[in-house]
């Protein structure tokens, strides 16, 4: 239903255009909105308007109207005045309430609608058929943004989304929860993933400088069809949270570059304690030493290349090697070969994929 603000802001504003008082009603008699003092309209007057066949009526000055809403009674509007445009002020009154009430009722269907097609609440032929109804394009390129932000905070980004992406344009921005934003982008046939993740990209720039958001950003892959929407939503929100475990440092996350955290997302826990327990055996790789394990990340992103790797970290060269030496001391793994950096670097990953669920 139309709100309260809504309506009185359409009855001042043509107010002040026309100069014609004009009051709403509901079906009881009850004041809704009104621009003049109108205690003196009876409520057994307006009932009885409202239970009569009469789409109008005139008593002495106050012209009434009946608002419909689909062919059903909805509101009584009042126009009081004693000139002859007064009644043709009502009728323009009344018609343009009830398009704010179809606006705003399909603006809330396709809430609803999208909503469920994330969640896959929907049977197919209810997808086509409430699509048509909303006037939605049905085989379009789209993709799912995801935007997590600190729990209470969705709304500043629900708004600075929605200025950012026009539903003219076929996008739609909606939640399901407190502290996550989606974003439906319609695409253009030939957007690649360049563009898809400069969308990303600058999403999380507006909303950093914009409304002083830190944000993450993760999207699935494109779908063609509007009942594949559930799809890329799926695979967003598994690019979100393999990305806060394995990717901390990446503000946007894309379920195609997930790589091999997506594998391990997928293994069983079991699974995974167990391979911890083989390559590490009694050590908790929670307990080893910091900056040896930053040395070693970093000696990774340079293709385990020593010379580049102590470069970066302004470190000699022997330092390095001393501190690659001490970690296989204690795990056996000499990670200066591909077979054991390959299998550091994933049992790594399935250890902070551990953690993460038993947060």
């Amino acid at each position: 239903m139309i709100s309260t603000q809504i309506l009185a802001n359409c009855i001042d504003e043509l107010k002040a255009i026309t100069k014609v008082n004009l009051a709403v009603f509901d079906l009881d008699g009850a004041e809704i909105v009104s621009t003049f003092e109108c205690s003196d309209i009876a409520v057994e007057i307006l009932r009885g308007f409202a239970q009569s066949p009469a789409d109008s009526q005139v008593i002495g000055t106050d012209h009434l109207l009946k608002i419909l809403d689909e062919g059903e009674l909805t509101y009584v509007l009042v126009a009081r005045g004693n000139n002859d445009e007064v009644y043709l002020v009502g009728k323009i009154a009344a018609s343009q309430i009830q398009q704010l009430m179809t606006a705003y009722k399909e603006r809330f269907d396709r809430n609803n609608f999208f909503q469920s097609l994330l969640l896959d609440n929907l049977l197919l032929v209810d997808v086509y058929n409430r699509a048509k109804k909303l006037h939605l394009e049905v085989s379009v390129p789209r993709v799912v943004y995801i935007v997590e932000t600190k729990q209470g905070k969705d709304n500043a980004a629900s708004e600075l989304l929605k200025g950012m992406f026009s539903s003219q344009s076929g996008d739609f921005v909606t939640a399901v929860d407190e502290s996550r934003v989606i974003l439906i982008k319609s695409l253009e046939r030939d957007d690649g993933e360049e563009e898809i993740n400069q969308t990303a990209q600058t999403i999380v720039d507006m909303m950093s400088t914009e409304a002083m958001l830190n944000v993450r950003v993760a999207y699935g892959t494109v779908v063609q069809e509007l009942k594949d929407v559930s799809k890329s939503y799926k695979e967003a929100t598994m690019a979100l949270d393999v990305g806060k475990i394995f990717y901390v440092e990446k503000k946007v996350n894309s379920y195609g570059s997930l790589g091999i955290g997506r594998l391990i997302y997928q293994l069983p826990s079991n699974l995974c304690r167990i391979f911890i327990s083989e390559i590490f055996g009694d050590n908790d790789p929670g307990d080893f030493d910091e900056e040896i394990v930053s040395t070693v990340n970093k000696f990774f992103e340079n293709n385990l290349n020593v010379s580049e790797t102590s470069r970066q970290l302004f470190v000699h060269r022997n330092t390095l090697v001393y501190r690659i030496e001490k970690l296989q001391k204690s795990t056996g793994l000499d990670v200066r070969t591909f077979d054991d950096a390959l299998t550091f670097k994933i049992a790594m990953m399935v250890y902070n994929y551990m953690k993460y669920l038993d947060q």
